[in-house]
């Protein structure tokens, strides 16, 4: 078995291997601009992790995680397109240095690219593994459109908001854990928890980038506040809107509207709000909810308790997060 960043370590020299063109110069080189500097990569060591509770090898399992990632990095690209966005991680978008139509045609590229990592998993687990990856990809453009929505939806349900985060963000966290058990030879019953599992961890960790983006710090890797500059139908909001006065959700409707008003007082504005109505007590609770409901899932998986020892420290570290 092998410790998360250990995981992180042989993830990172794998991709580096990967071979992209040099031309079209402007279509590679965003995709090696955009995978150079990937974050966390939570979704191959996820993968990766899943593995290893089953099976040691770790090498089998490269494949899949290096799609995932690919996968995960394309929606980035053209998601930074559709919300306007400069900045990715510290450092100016693809959309920000390049433009719009090449984050789209590279974009394009790296769905491809996924595609072809994907063909390298065994040709006993492809099918499978090749099925549960279209699905997966599939609901994250759903979870995606459903977002979209809800800029000009006057009012979103907190159940609706879940349902949308649970296709966004979480299914791309299960999609790449159940792949990952899947290629281990883990069990039907084992993958449908894993996929129970990894669900409530990624609507954990979107839940916790939600409390992060208003009150984390500026290593975050985007301005803060931001959402709120957006206006944007995050947990926090939504939840405030359901539980303040009519002055309170006046606040929060027009708050980002504002010209008489400079971004940071806008800010404060808002999150004023969120702290008279306990937005973001009621948000850290959701969150530790949905922590002890996976690691409880966790525990019921046909394998020796130790051997999930590292995945359990990993999930514990992503909702311990500041950044």
């Amino acid at each position: 078995m092998n410790t998360p960043k250990q995981i992180a370590e042989i993830f990172e020299r794998h991709l580096a291997l990967i071979n992209m063109p040099d031309e079209p110069q402007r279509l590679y080189a965003p995709i090696r601009y955009s995978l150079a500097e990937g974050g966390k990569r939570m979704r191959p060591v996820l993968a990766m992790l899943a593995y290893n509770i089953y099976a040691d090898d770790i090498q089998r399992v490269l494949p899949a995680a290096t799609a995932v990632e690919v996968f995960h990095n394309f929606t980035l690209l053209h998601d930074d397109i559709m919300d306007n966005a400069m900045v990715r991680r510290s450092r100016p978008s693809v959309y920000a240095k390049w433009g719009s139509n090449v984050a789209i045609l590279s974009g394009d590229v790296m769905m491809i690219e996924a595609y072809r990592h994907l063909q390298g998993v065994e040709p006993r687990y492809l099918p499978t593994v090749f099925e549960r990856f279209n699905a997966m990809a599939a609901q994250v453009c759903e979870g995606q459109q459903y977002d979209m929505d809800f800029e000009s939806q006057p009012k979103v349900a907190v159940a609706e908001y879940m349902n949308m985060i649970e296709l966004k963000t979480a299914a791309l966290l299960a999609g790449s854990v159940v792949i990952g058990a899947t290629i281990a030879g883990a069990s039907e019953e084992d993958l449908q928890k894993l996929h129970k599992f990894a669900t409530e961890v990624g609507l954990a960790f979107q839940l916790q980038d939600d409390l992060l983006d208003s009150y984390g710090d500026e290593q975050l890797g985007k301005k803060i506040g931001g959402d709120i500059l957006e206006g944007k139908k995050t947990y926090l909001m939504i939840i405030s809107l359901s539980h303040g006065t009519e002055a309170q959700r006046e606040v929060l409707r027009s708050t980002h509207l504002r010209k008489d008003m400079t971004d940071e007082q806008k800010i404060a504005a808002v999150k004023e709000v969120y702290d008279q109505v306990g937005a973001r007590a009621m948000t850290e609770q959701q969150v530790s909810v949905r922590i002890s409901r996976a690691l409880a899932i966790l525990d019921t998986l046909d394998v020796a308790p130790e051997r999930l020892e590292y995945m359990r420290s990993y999930v514990e570290s992503l909702v311990g997060r500041k950044k």
